[in-house]
C-alpha cells in the first residue's frame, strides 16, 4: 500500500494572501500619497504628521468597514442558499438525492457508482454534502465578515506604518523624495513576497507591484505641487 504524504497547495491560501497583499499595498500607497502630496504643496512638517495619522486611521477604518460590507453579503447569500437546501432536503430528499447523482455523473463516474456515491453522502452527511459539490461552499472558503475586517484593518495599519515612521523621522526638506524611496522599497519587497507565496515570478510580482505604486505617487506629487502653487 503506497504511503500518504501531505501536500501544500498554494491555492489554498490564495484568500488570505489576496486580503493582507491588499491591504498592506493600499496603507503604503495611501498614506504615502498623502504624505507626498501634502508635502509637495509645502505644507508644514506638522501638517504632514497630522494627516498621515489621519489616513492611516481613515483608510484602516474605511478598509475594515468595505471588507466587513462585503464580507458579510457573502455570508447572508451563503445562508439564505444553505436554508434553502435544508427545506429542500426535508420535503424532496429523493430530488435532492438525483441532483447529486447528476453532479457526479458530469464529473466522470458512471451512473451505478455516481447513485452509489450520492446515497452514501447524503446518508453521512447530507447538508455538507450538497453545500459542498451543488453548492461550492466548504468550511475552509466559508465567508467571516468579523475576521476579514479586522485582516484587512491590520494589514492596511501595518503597511502604513512604514510611510508615516518616515515622515516622523525625515527632515521635512527631504521628507516626500525618502517617503517615496521607503515606500517604493517596501512595495517591492511586498510584492516580491507575495509573488514566492503565490508561487509567480518574484521579479515580475515585485515590478508590478512598484511600477504602480510609483505611477499613484508620483500623479499625486504633482497635483499637491499644483495645488500648492495655487494657493
Amino acid at each position: 500500500m503506497p504511503s500518504l504524504h501531505h501536500e501544500n497547495h498554494r491555492a489554498s491560501s490564495v484568500g488570505w494572501l489576496r486580503a493582507a497583499v491588499l491591504g498592506a499595498n493600499d496603507g503604503i500607497i495611501s498614506v504615502a500619497s498623502l504624505v507626498i502630496g501634502v508635502a509637495a504643496a509645502e505644507t508644514a512638517s506638522q501638517g504632514v504628521l497630522v494627516t498621515s495619522v489621519a489616513g492611516l486611521v481613515a483608510g484602516a477604518m474605511s478598509m475594515a468597514a468595505g471588507e466587513y460590507v462585503s464580507v458579510r453579503t457573502q455570508a447572508d447569500a451563503e445562508t439564505a442558499d444553505l436554508n434553502r437546501e435544508t427545506r429542500e432536503l426535508a420535503d424532496e430528499p429523493e430530488r435532492e438525492l438525483a441532483e447529486l447523482e447528476t453532479i457526479y455523473r458530469s464529473r466522470g463516474l458512471d451512473p451505478d457508482l455516481a447513485r452509489r456515491v450520492a446515497e452514501q453522502l447524503t446518508a453521512k452527511d447530507p447538508l455538507g454534502t450538497h453545500a459542498r459539490d451543488e453548492l461550492g461552499i466548504t468550511e475552509a472558503l466559508r465567508a467571516r465578515p468579523l475576521q476579514a475586517a479586522l485582516a484587512s484593518a491590520a494589514a492596511f495599519s501595518t503597511g502604513a506604518l512604514v510611510p508615516l515612521a518616515t515622515a516622523c523621522i525625515a527632515p521635512f526638506e527631504h521628507v516626500a523624495t525618502l517617503c517615496a524611496g521607503a515606500a517604493l522599497l517596501a512595495l517591492v519587497t511586498l510584492g516580491a513576497i507575495a509573488a514566492r507565496a503565490g508561487g509567480a515570478p518574484v521579479l515580475r510580482g515585485a515590478l508590478r507591484v512598484g511600477f504602480w505604486g510609483a505611477l499613484a505617487m508620483g500623479f499625486t506629487a504633482l497635483i499637491g505641487d499644483a495645488v500648492g502653487a495655487l494657493l
